[in-house]
């Protein structure tokens, strides 16, 4: 069992029925009145997003997912393919199923994908990858790390702030978790 005060991003629970993995969430202590915390959670079954509160004290179980590591080979549309390195069988996903990764993987990536009960539900990425820069504004002499950010675009299509000195063609590290810049590769 789990306390609401004890949620994290990315747990999963048992709602009401329902398993609910935890987007987001909030502790809240007002001036006034008890204190209580604000999460968005989305069903892992059909998708469907909520925004709730919860009191810190209530409990929820704890929803058993399974993780199993994969490669992600091509997209073709809307599919994605994935495959088993162990047993080498693909496994097709939705957009849906894959869009909280999207933005960092590429082909021939590994990425860990969620299951409850036998079936997927999501797609984690590496929680640090490394990317080529597509598109960005140009860096001028002088520029250092600590002087600003300016926007860039990844190879996958990400949109990410970095440091004035990153110019096109560069290889970053990015954090997944919070989609943050990290050093230059």
């Amino acid at each position: 069992m789990v306390s609401a005060g004890e949620f994290r991003k990315g747990m999963t629970v048992e709602i009401d029925g329902g398993v609910w993995q935890i987007v987001d969430f909030q502790h809240v202590k007002p001036g006034k009145g008890a204190a209580f915390v604000r999460t968005k959670i989305k069903n892992v079954v059909n998708g469907n997003v909520l925004e709730r509160t919860f009191n810190p004290t209530e409990k929820f179980p704890k929803a058993h997912v399974e993780k199993k590591d994969m490669e992600y080979l091509y997209s073709d549309g809307d599919i994605f393919h994935f495959m088993d390195t162990e047993t080498y069988e693909q496994l097709p996903l939705n957009r849906t199923q894959v869009e909280d990764a999207l933005p960092y993987i590429k082909e021939n990536m590994n990425v860990t994908i969620r299951f409850f009960k036998g079936e997927p539900f999501s797609v984690e990425a590496p929680n640090f990858v490394e990317l080529e820069v597509t598109e960005t504004e140009p860096g001028f002499k002088g520029d250092t790390a600590t002087a600003g950010n300016k926007p860039a675009i990844m190879e996958t299509g990400a949109k990410i702030m970095v440091p004035l000195f990153i110019s096109t063609g560069d290889r970053i590290r990015i954090d997944t978790r919070t989609g943050e810049y990290m050093e230059r590769v």
